[in-house]
């Protein structure tokens, strides 16, 4: 039963998410630097990159007057970023730097974290709203947690945008994400063609019943299987992104609840939660 809240009690829910968003990178940053090995002899070459499609997955305080940002970037993956002097009432970067935002960023250094050094809004996308704003910020926990930093996937970000376009339009929402969570796992590697049984290298059969293990792949169920069993018309509808027979989207939560936590080695979503109470997705 989807659970109806208030305006008040939905912004209330957004700023809980961006803050859980926010939490995991926030305590990584306060680890001490390690000094390079004296024997490296060879400096690191400056990093330059200009006019990069990118999102603002989530920011947090640096210092008195900056920003630490980490930044979803279409060729460079997901990339941290201090934005000197953001903080300040006039900063030409302190209004650009919105997530579920388009822009054009340019960056440059040597260190892991660089130095952001323009931010320009690009715009073409309708802002999130309501439940839609929660749906972003769980979409953003999922690309900081599961993406290593500087990894490009120009696929997953095309994607992303279609996802966020689509939430802003008012589509039907766990299907939107059911989608975008496979994409993601299909593009990190560790998804492969449902579609097909790895036990028989032929294709599932939609009245069969299956389990896919997070590491083998689709195969037949067992009765000792305490994963999820899906049934292989459920796959073939995931594969073919087709989500309207109603089994298909209640199987598929499940299956990538299940998978999801698992390729997150027990690292808990704290965005899930949220909506999970709000629409039980």
């Amino acid at each position: 039963m989807t659970t109806v809240l208030s305006e008040s009690q939905l912004a209330g829910q957004a700023e809980g998410a961006a803050a859980a968003v926010s939490a995991p990178a926030r305590s990584e940053a306060k680890k001490p630097a390690r000094a390079p090995a004296r024997s490296r002899a060879v400096p690191e070459k400056e990093h330059r990159v200009q006019a990069q499609p990118g999102f603002i997955l989530h920011s947090y305080p640096y210092k008195e007057t900056s920003l630490i940002v980490d930044v979803f970037s279409r060729d460079h993956g997901r990339v941290a970023l201090v934005a000197k002097g953001a903080k300040r009432p006039h900063s030409k970067l302190r209004g650009a730097l919105q997530t579920f935002q388009p822009l054009s960023l340019s960056w440059s250094g040597k260190s892991e974290v660089r130095t952001l050094t323009e931010a320009e809004w690009v715009g073409g996308l309708l802002p999130l709203e309501k439940s839609a704003l929660l749906c972003g910020f769980y979409l953003n926990e999922l690309l900081v947690k599961l993406l290593a930093r500087e990894d490009a996937h120009p696929a997953l970000f095309d994607h992303y945008v279609a996802t966020l376009n689509k939430l802003a339009h008012g589509e039907n929402a766990p299907i939107v994400l059911r989608q975008f969570e496979r994409i993601l796992l299909k593009q990190t590697g560790v998804a492969g063609n449902w579609g097909l049984c790895t036990v028989s290298g032929k294709a599932v059969q939609p009245d069969g019943v299956y389990v896919v293990d997070p590491e083998q792949g689709t195969r037949p169920e067992r009765l000792s299987d305490r994963a999820p069993k899906v049934s292989g018309k459920t796959l073939l509808d995931m594969e073919r992104e087709d989500y309207s027979d109603p089994t298909t989207q209640l199987q598929s939560k499940f299956l990538m609840r299940y998978l999801l936590a698992h390729h997150l080695g027990g690292a808990q979503l704290n965005t899930r939660q949220i909506l999970i109470d709000l629409m039980q997705l």
